[in-house]
């Protein structure tokens, strides 16, 4: 069953009175339980897109449909996590967590619970009155899952969210990140990923869409069919990576 429908999406933002093309008809759908990844160079469009399909911003033509649903304004079954990590640095790693559940108007027994349960399941238990600036790179962005997971979306948005931290943090967190996905217990069971990363993109995703530049189209839609668990140096994941670059060389 299809969750998300892109349906020729096009999106133009205007500078000095002239409209500047970033997307061109992109169109694909995304079953529910799919882990897809949006990959493509600088300039393609890839977090317009992010941003489009969470419904931060309007496509300019086209439209998503969210099981059915034409999609008009901010999709609150959904969750976005950013890469510059966005935390609060006034607010503990605990009132972080709790920001969007105390908008979505929850009493305050329910968000401390929830937020709590979310701060363990990211491996920051014992933070909880931590603030920012005392939190590594690694820290800070699994504060951001946690606030994204807290609100329990079917439909989780990840932009570049490993791309600020070093490579070791960075492996680490990819596992950790397939496995809260893998986690029946949790809400969230489809995951849209935008990456620069190919050799990422082709370990954790089901699906890796290929976006072209200037302004931005889908040239490829590849599926990943190796079985998971993944190996990082399966040479079979390594012929996908080749062929996804050669794509955007």
């Amino acid at each position: 069953m299809d969750l998300l429908e892109v349906e020729k999406v096009s999106k133009s933002f205007h500078q000095n009175g002239t409209p500047m093309p970033v997307l061109r008809e992109v169109s694909f759908s995304v079953r529910e339980g799919e882990f897809v990844a949006l990959v493509g160079p600088s300039g393609s469009g890839k977090s317009t897109l992010l941003r489009i399909i969470n419904g931060l911003i309007p496509p300019t033509e086209g439209r998503i449909l969210y099981q059915g649903r034409e999609l008009r304004s901010v999709n609150l079954d959904s969750a976005i996590v950013f890469q510059s990590f966005a935390l609060f640095p006034w607010l503990t790693v605990l009132g972080n967590v709790e920001l969007g559940l105390e908008a979505r108007g929850l009493p305050i027994e329910v968000r401390r619970k929830r937020a709590i349960h979310f701060i363990e399941k990211v491996g920051l238990d014992g933070f909880e009155e931590a603030y920012p600036r005392e939190l590594s790179g690694g820290m800070k962005q699994r504060v951001g899952i946690a606030r994204a997971l807290a609100v329990e979306p079917k439909l989780l948005c990840m932009d570049e969210p490993f791309s600020a931290l070093d490579p070791l943090t960075s492996l680490a967190l990819r596992e950790e990140v397939l496995m809260l996905w893998e986690d029946k217990s949790m809400p969230v069971n489809t995951i849209i990923m935008v990456t620069h990363i190919i050799e990422e993109a082709v370990f954790m995703a089901d699906r890796v869409l290929v976006m072209s530049t200037h302004p931005g189209t889908l040239v490829a839609d590849i599926p990943i069919d190796v079985p998971r668990p993944r190996d990082r140096k399966d040479p079979v994941l390594s012929e996908f990576s080749d062929r996804i670059f050669s794509l955007m060389a």
